[in-house]
């Protein structure tokens, strides 16, 4: 028996990747060895069973059954039937796997054969050389210029395209945004041009409209986060193609537009299962959700966690995904409707007011003993109750700022519990493109498992804008709220 095994490095996300693979007719496309090929019986090409009969250009001809198929795992097995060439019992396995430095894939083709005595090296080669070497240049062709896709480059001095966009005006309330005529211009080198489909809105976009964060010099457009669909990458992209569906979350802002052009290296290919509006929902949230519970502050089983706003859009991720590593989850919300999404999502306890007063109520939830970390995001009016509401050695995680920044710490206040403060932001994680990839990767997995799970209530036309910031900002929304461009 010939044992046959090649390995490669794609430079495309497993998405992408996997999405070519598990199509067992699209070999027609990207190997340059096949002439043509057929599923018969007019099977769907991903029904485990299918067979494909194709035509090398060397003229031989082969029939293969698709054995098994795993999405889950990124991996498939066939099997030869018949062929004119003389391989005996062939089996082979495609199988993919993440590489954790960046939007790269790792391919691992093997198979087991017989071959006629003498003939041995031959085939060894026709399969390993000419099957799993020649496939695996032949699908990184495919990928840089997809067939019957024209690869559109831009250019820095090329055309800009017309679009709409909400600008502020100048710094200060809702009424300060406008729905303005502008121009997103061509990809220039590292650059991509996005068409959005949906788009998120957040608290930080608050603070900058105010001015509080000072990221843009009006009149600009607001917003940080968007999904949609690639128009043209500039030269030097590799990891995206016009037609993917893609997200992002970063700086500067400019997302509140209907076409953005921006750096390709924030930019994320988005899998099956994450439609657009979820995207636009997930991407700042879901991946300030991971940072928090994953890097800031690594959340254990057992441990007792206190979540400010916890119906809010981070919060209702923060109250699932905590509980689904084993926390008890605490949570404080404005109203009684708001308690009860809080508990629907795994809050263990809640506290409802809005005079910010829940220590006690906290300490009365634990046996005294107080919430071993608080994932803040209301800054200055929750500050007081904060350390009282601290367990001893506890971790104070002040991500936000709804209520206004926080005044000068006192670290003899801290000392006093031999606590632990963070003042984390999130861009600072999403910096290095390889721990964006992995932060967003661990969101869409987190949504493929149903850990989190979206409700997605407040959707506003692009230029409602303003009345989307009236309604986050009066905490009369529950989750995310997105714009419709």
């Amino acid at each position: 028996m010939i044992r046959v095994t090649r390995s490669a490095v794609i430079d495309a996300p497993i998405e992408r990747v996997w999405a070519v693979l598990r199509d067992f007719n699209s070999h027609t496309a990207w190997h340059p060895a096949i002439a043509e090929s057929a599923i018969e019986n007019g099977e769907p090409p991903d029904q485990v069973g299918c067979v494909r009969s194709f035509t090398l250009r060397d003229g031989n001809r082969i029939r293969e059954q698709l054995l098994a198929l795993s999405d889950a795992e990124h991996i498939s097995t066939y099997c030869i039937l018949d062929a004119t060439l003389p391989l005996q019992r062939y089996v082979a396995t495609v199988q993919l796997k993440r590489v954790t430095d960046g939007d790269r894939t790792f391919w691992h083709w093997q198979s087991t054969f017989d071959a006629p005595r003498g003939r041995e090296r031959e085939f060894t080669e026709l399969v390993g050389k000419g099957v799993y070497e020649g496939g695996f240049e032949g699908l990184r062709t495919y990928l840089r210029r997809r067939p019957g896709t024209p690869m559109q480059r831009g250019a820095a001095s090329g055309p800009a395209m017309a679009t709409q966009g909400i600008v502020a005006a100048r710094f200060g309330g809702p009424d300060v945004l406008e729905l303005r005529p502008l121009a997103a211009r061509a990809p220039g080198p590292g650059e991509v041009r996005i068409r959005h489909t949906a788009i998120g809105v957040n608290y930080i976009d608050v603070y900058v409209r105010k001015g509080q964060y000072r990221m843009i010099e009006p009149p600009a457009p607001l917003g940080m986060e968007a999904a949609g669909e690639v128009l043209e990458v500039g030269d030097g992209v590799a990891h995206l193609l016009p037609g993917d569906r893609v997200a992002y979350a970063c700086a500067p802002p400019g997302a509140y537009v209907g076409v953005r052009t921006l750096a390709a290296d924030h930019v994320v290919v988005l899998p099956d299962h994450v439609d657009d509006e979820s995207a636009a929902a997930l991407m700042l949230k879901g991946m300030t959700a991971e940072y928090l519970l994953h890097r800031t502050h690594r959340l254990r089983a057992g441990e007792t966690v206190l979540v400010h706003a916890a119906a809010g859009g981070v919060g209702l991720l923060l109250c699932q995904w905590a509980k689904a590593l084993g926390a008890r989850v605490v949570g404080t919300v404005s109203t009684d409707a708001k308690a009860r999404q809080a508990r629907v999502v795994g809050c263990d306890a809640v506290i409802v007011g809005r005079d910010y007063r829940f220590a006690q109520a906290v300490r009365d939830a634990t046996a005294g003993r107080g919430a071993d970390v608080i994932y803040d995001g209301l800054g200055q009016a929750a500050a007081r109750e904060n350390l009282d509401a601290l367990a001893m050695c506890g971790h104070w995680v002040s991500y936000g700022q709804a209520s206004g920044p926080l005044e000068r710490l006192s670290v003899d206040a801290l000392g006093e519990k031999s606590a632990t403060f963070s003042h984390p932001v999130l861009f600072h994680h999403t910096a290095d493109r390889a721990a964006l990839t992995q932060m967003a990767s661990r969101v869409f997995d987190a949504c493929r498992s149903g850990t989190l799970r979206l409700d997605i209530r407040h959707r506003y036309a692009l230029a409602a804008a303003a009345q989307a910031h009236r309604d986050l900002e009066g905490r009369a929304t529950t989750g995310p709220l997105i714009l419709m461009p």
